[in-house]
């Protein structure tokens, strides 16, 4: 395919995301910056760092719903829980080496989602949301800590 003007890249955008993308890489790579089209190029870019944002929201999420899930439901704890409370500290782990700046972000996001997370564990639990606590009890570094809650590392 012949290299496009900035305007045939726009529409090309809504038409096949994946030549666009073929496209701009090849002008940005050949330096044909005034062909680019480089309002949806900067959107792309922006989105890629808003879903990483939202992947340690999502994993961050999960983790706290299993913490509050084995902290408040002692008599049904299982492997699984622990499965997934391990997989998700390894998941956010994985994104702060890839993302160091979203460690600022992570430190605060417990006490962010706590609210959502209180709303998944109460539904899968049963318990009403009184069950659990008004403000979030966990720390950024508890809820990362293999040995918190007590007796949850699967080593033991």
């Amino acid at each position: 395919m012949e290299l496009m003007t900035r305007q045939d890249m726009s529409a090309l955008y809504e038409q096949d995301f994946v030549e666009w993308t073929k496209q701009n890489s090849k002008l940005l790579r050949q330096g044909c910056f005034i062909k680019a089209d480089i309002e949806h190029i900067a959107e792309e870019i922006q989105d890629m760092g808003n879903e990483q944002k939202h992947a340690m929201e999502r994993q961050i999420d999960r983790l706290m719903v299993h913490l509050l899930k084995y902290e408040f439901q002692p008599g049904k704890r299982s492997r699984s829980w622990l499965v997934s409370i391990a997989s998700a500290r390894v998941e956010i782990a994985r994104l702060l080496r890839r993302n160091p700046s979203l460690k600022r972000l992570a430190r605060q996001l417990p006490t962010e989602i706590y609210p959502d997370s209180v709303k998944l564990a109460a539904l899968e639990t049963g318990l009403g949301k009184k069950a659990f606590p008004p403000e979030c009890p966990y720390t950024f570094e508890q809820i990362m800590d293999e040995d918190f809650p007590p007796g949850s590392n699967p080593e033991e």
